[in-house]
Order: C-alpha cells, then structure tokens, then sequence
C-alpha cells in the first residue's frame, strides 16, 4: 500500500480504507525533486505542504554574511514546507531544497482545509502533527539556548539517528548550531564512552 496510507493509519485512531484513501490522494500532486532543486526559495509564498515518499530535504536560510543555518531535516515519511508562509500567505525566509533526489505528494492549503472535513483520520492525524511539532520545537529551543555541545549532540542521536547515515557533518553541525570542528570533538569525545 502506498506509504502515505500507512502513515495515516499510523496515527489515527478511526482507520482509513483503502477505498477512502483513493479520493483522499486525490487531492495530491505527485512531483520529483533531483538532488539540489528546490521545493521552496527564500521570498516565495509556500503553496505547498510536501508529504516525503522517497529522498531527504532540508529547510534553512541564509544570514546577513552569506551563512546556512540549517532549521529543519526531513527524510520518508515527514512533512515539509514553512508554516508561517504557508497560513500567513507571506513570503518566506527560508530555502527549502532536495540534499538527495526526492519523490513527494504536494498538498494545498485549501485541499488541507478540506481533507479535514472529509476524513476525522486526517484531522486527528494534522492534531497528533501540530502537537508533536510544539514539542520538538520547545524541546530544540531550550537544548540550543541552554545544552553545551555534547548535551545536544547526544539529545541529536537519541532522537534522530537516522539523520546521521542521510546528512554530512556540516549540516548536522549547522542545524545544532555549532561549528564542523565543534561536532567533530563531540563526536570523538563520545565515540571513547
């Protein structure tokens, strides 16, 4: 079955069908995205969520001195997209682009919307989303603004390990907000443990 089935019924208490999962896909565009393309650029309005079926993205943006900050990682199986863009329909600060080709569903927010009313799943599922999202960001928030480099690097591998076979170093390195030669210590410094 297709993997956005399987994630749906996942998380929802009340199951899909499969039958109810032909006209609930519906309201989705397949897309490719080679390595380095973008899903989104900096001043654009994201009119898309992207639903992950195959390849790794990431989202940052670009300081005032020309350095990527990484903000999100995402690989099969997760959302992609800004948030803020996409329910304020302002333009966004973020590049959001393909670190390996990718295969995703795009969704409108209109199509959300109305996904929503149709399937109780769909809604309980962008409910569970949202309240994992609040976590795991308040959760980042304290690590970068109280973790020394270790703390986070170890809160990094418990919660993620599987960033660490998909991305390189400097982008780890980046979204934990420390240097490549900062993650490079850590890293050797927990490898004695």
């Amino acid at each position: 079955m297709h993997p956005l089935f399987n994630y749906i019924n996942r998380y929802a208490s009340s199951l899909m069908s499969e039958k109810e999962f032909e006209g609930f896909r519906s309201h989705f565009s397949e897309k490719k995205i080679k390595k380095k393309q973008y899903l989104l650029q900096e001043g654009e309005i994201c009119k898309y969520f992207a639903f992950i079926v195959k390849g790794a993205m990431r989202k940052y943006y670009i300081d005032e001195k020309g350095v990527e900050h990484i903000v999100n990682l995402y690989i099969e199986n997760w959302w992609a997209g800004d948030r803020e863009s996409f329910v304020m329909f302002t333009p966004s600060i973020y590049h959001i682009d393909a670190w390996e080709d990718c295969e995703v569903l795009l969704i409108t927010r209109e199509s959300i919307l109305e996904l929503c009313h149709q399937f109780p799943a769909f809604n309980e599922l962008l409910l569970k989303l949202d309240e994992r999202n609040n976590i795991a960001t308040q959760r980042r928030i304290t690590s970068s603004i109280s973790f020394t480099a270790e703390k986070r690097y170890a809160d990094f591998v418990d919660c993620h390990p599987y960033f660490l076979r998909r991305f390189p170093q400097h982008i780890i390195a980046s979204y934990l907000g420390i240097t490549k030669d900062t993650l490079s210590r850590v890293r050797k410094k927990a490898l004695k443990k």
